[in-house]
């Protein structure tokens, strides 16, 4: 993370709680989240740039896009109960949840001093509301199709780039079709990445496997589909007939059959639609180099894109 956009959270931290403790918490949420090079400041820095903007007050834009993600974080891993190394995750659930509503209190204030358009605070919020919208029906389980899963997941994860996109474009001026192109950039970027890290939490071999918690991945969907009585263990757990001890007994077993039965191929096949459909929209952009192809790399991220 820059710097200046890591100054930016902590500031913000200090104007607003007081009390030693939490201030402390807070920050080393900060701190965790410098250590994992995110790319969402990038992202709102790379679209600035790109589309021409030259605010002088972009590292604060930016410190929001990672100060946003940074609350969402938080609040997706205490629902999934994942990611226990986490400070948020190692503090009682009460620190957490008063440090989420902290962040939240920054998130706006800074956007007041910032004095940005009300139009803009309202589409901030839209866009935080659609990916709380596609949280929470990850949250209950409402995906039973792959198409639910398209729309879920562009929700949920699409909106986080979205957001880090409107950091960047919110003080520029830009064509409604430039503002659209990066709606469905950011939507694509977030079922490649998302896509990614499903089929990376199908194969682990611990509780925190995506099965274990009957969730309906992209991968899981596609077993659920298989017509293969080796497939019936897990169809009979999702429909309650079973326990989870079951797949546990035989776990490596059904973790190797699970890499052969297609599903990690479904997923990147899926993934190489997304990226096709990116590239050409990404083609289309009117967009200033070298920073265009700064934010295509950020985007990406470690996803690697075969040229």
């Amino acid at each position: 993370m820059k710097q200046s956009v890591k100054e930016h959270m902590i500031r913000l931290v200090d104007e607003y709680i007081e009390v030693q403790g939490l201030n402390e918490l807070l920050k080393s949420f900060i701190a965790d989240k410098d250590k994992e090079n995110g790319a969402w400041a990038k992202v709102t820095l790379c679209t600035h740039y790109m589309l021409g903007g030259d605010s002088p007050h972009i590292d604060r834009y930016a410190a929001l896009a990672e100060l946003a993600n940074l609350i969402l974080d938080i609040v997706d891993d205490l629902q999934d109960q994942d990611q226990e190394d986490k400070p948020w995750m190692t503090c009682s659930q009460a620190e957490a949840l008063n440090a989420v509503l902290a962040l939240i209190m920054g998130f706006f204030g800074e956007l007041g001093q910032l004095q940005i358009k009300p139009e803009w605070l309202v589409e901030a919020t839209k866009i935080i509301g659609r990916s709380i919208n596609g949280q929470h029906k990850d949250v209950v389980n409402a995906t039973v199709s792959v198409d639910d899963y398209l729309v879920m997941t562009q929700e949920k994860s699409g909106s986080l780039f979205r957001l880090a996109c409107f950091m960047g474009y919110m003080t520029v001026d830009s064509p409604r079709e430039t503002i659209e192109q990066l709606h469905e950039l950011a939507d694509c970027f977030g079922l490649i990445h998302q896509i990614q890290n499903d089929m990376r939490d199908i194969v682990r071999y611990d509780v925190k496997n995506d099965l274990y918690g009957k969730k309906r991945t992209l991968p899981i969907l596609y077993l659920l589909s298989v017509e293969d009585e080796a497939f019936t263990p897990l169809k009979d757990y999702y429909e309650g007939k079973i326990s989870s001890d079951v797949l546990l007994q035989e776990k490596e077993t059904f973790i190797q059959m699970i890499k052969d039965s297609g599903c990690l191929e479904y997923g990147q096949v899926v993934q190489s639609v997304c990226v096709q459909k990116a590239e050409e929209i990404y083609e289309k952009l009117q967009a200033v180099s070298p920073w265009k192809e700064r934010f295509r790399e950020v985007t990406y991220g470690s996803f690697v894109v075969e040229e």
